[in-house]
């Protein structure tokens, strides 16, 4: 008896709150519009349920977003939609990683669902996602594409409520176009889906380059693949012909992400430091490496480049040197910065000549300054480790089509950097 006396007890303790006590609570108006369809059940909902509910209330009106209809109506509303990972971190909407680069939101008309969408269906995200899917494929299935003079196809789905990049999510709608071949896909914007079998690969890329070029959002420059029935990015190795673009179009994608996170990097907050000039140096070889500007002065923002180029207090340029070794500098210290989007970690200090003297050298510090006087080419040492001959395959982060890069510092301009042939 004692037992059952317990939990008799405990039910008797957890009052379920009235409608109006929880409105006045979150001030709220008892007049929301809205309200009133989807709170007809309110009465058999559990306090938990209550609590959570209007929770989910004061989250939307907050937000400046009208109250959903019920889930009934509107399912039939639901659909996906594709965005750069960086968006999907930063922007406060529910998103699911859907492969490298690219993210999964679900949105009715122009907005986009959060968790608190879901209670207030008295469903799951899951559920939301499942049916958003489907309403994708019953618009989609009859979606057709036209083979472009240059042999690669494009999709002719058009619709006000997604665009024909979430036809991504569809496999089946593409991946025979090309029997026994292997499938590759661009979508540079929401508005494009490439697809092309590996023999016009530069046709592909062609085509994504002249429709990157004459956009100001990109949603993926990166060319991905189907393997195993999964999409990935296309990774050619040199000496393939489309190995070095590809490159380039991944550090499209991450430059894209580190400008916007630019934006959100306030040095007078806690944790933060300034963010740092960004841009490429293209080597002998044709091979573009990323770098960064860290100049002598206030704590830096450092993102995961190539390279980074020293320069002193007094605008001196110190050297270039690989990123990857700089751990061999063990008295800096970096922290990860609590920011959305691409690791950046915090440096505060500054290195000295023989803490440099430690770092793979890319280019000396008179070659740095030969560079503001001649534009000519300027042999670099070669790497003399392993570790810093591979940081030469890291991808990094920029490409010549974004809206205007930041100018590279004075003595970096018009150069070609890097490990020189013998002859």
């Amino acid at each position: 008896m004692a037992l059952f006396s317990r939990f008799f007890k405990q039910t008797e303790e957890a009052p379920r709150p009235e409608l109006g006590v929880l409105l006045a609570e979150r001030s709220l108006p008892s007049d929301l519009p809205g309200l009133a369809e989807l709170t007809k059940d309110f009465d058999h909902f559990s306090a938990a349920e209550r609590v959570a509910y209007l929770d989910a209330v004061a989250e939307l009106n907050h937000a400046g977003v009208a109250l959903p209809e019920p889930w009934k109506f509107a399912q039939y509303e639901v659909f996906p939609e594709l965005v750069p990972h960086w968006v999907g971190e930063h922007e406060a909407f529910f998103h699911r990683p859907f492969c490298e680069g690219l993210t999964l939101r679900v949105r009715i008309g122009d907005l986009r669902l959060t968790k608190a969408w879901a209670v207030l269906f008295e469903t799951s995200m899951d559920e939301i996602l499942d049916q958003a899917l489907y309403n994708l494929h019953e618009k989609a299935k009859d979606a057709g594409f036209e083979r472009l003079p240059s042999g690669i196809y494009q999709s002719t789905f058009r619709d006000p409520c997604v665009g024909p990049s979430a036809l991504l999510l569809l496999p089946e709608l593409w991946d025979h176009l090309f029997p026994g071949q292997n499938h590759f896909l661009a979508v540079p914007t929401q508005e494009t889906l490439l697809v092309a079998p590996q023999v016009l690969l530069p046709k592909l890329l062609e085509a994504t380059t002249k429709i990157i070029a004459a956009t100001e959002r990109v949603l993926l420059a990166t060319l991905l693949t189907q393997v195993e029935k999964k999409l990935v990015v296309a990774n050619m190795q040199d000496p393939h012909p489309i190995a070095q673009p590809q490159r380039e179009l991944r550090q499209l994608d991450l430059m894209q992400a580190l400008r916007a996170q630019d934006q959100d990097l306030d040095p007078a907050v806690e944790g933060m430091a300034k963010p740092m000039p960004l841009g490429t140096l293209r080597n002998s070889q044709g091979r573009t490496l990323t770098y960064a500007t860290w100049t002598e002065g206030p704590a830096i923002a450092l993102p995961e480049v190539d390279l980074i180029a020293f320069i002193g207090a007094k605008g001196e340029p110190l050297g270039i040197y690989f990123r990857p070794t700089l751990p061999r500098i063990h008295e800096l210290h970096g922290t990860v910065i609590p920011i959305w989007g691409p690791r950046r970690s915090r440096f505060e200090g500054f290195p000295t000549a023989e803490q440099l003297a430690r770092l793979e050298v890319f280019a000396t510090a008179e070659q740095m300054k030969a560079m503001g006087q001649d534009t000519a080419p300027k042999p670099a040492p070669k790497p003399t480790t392993p570790a810093a001959a591979n940081a030469l395959n890291t991808p990094g982060a920029v490409q010549n089509t974004l809206p205007p890069n930041p100018p590279l510092p004075n003595n970096l301009r018009g150069t070609v950097l890097g490990i020189q042939g013998d002859d």
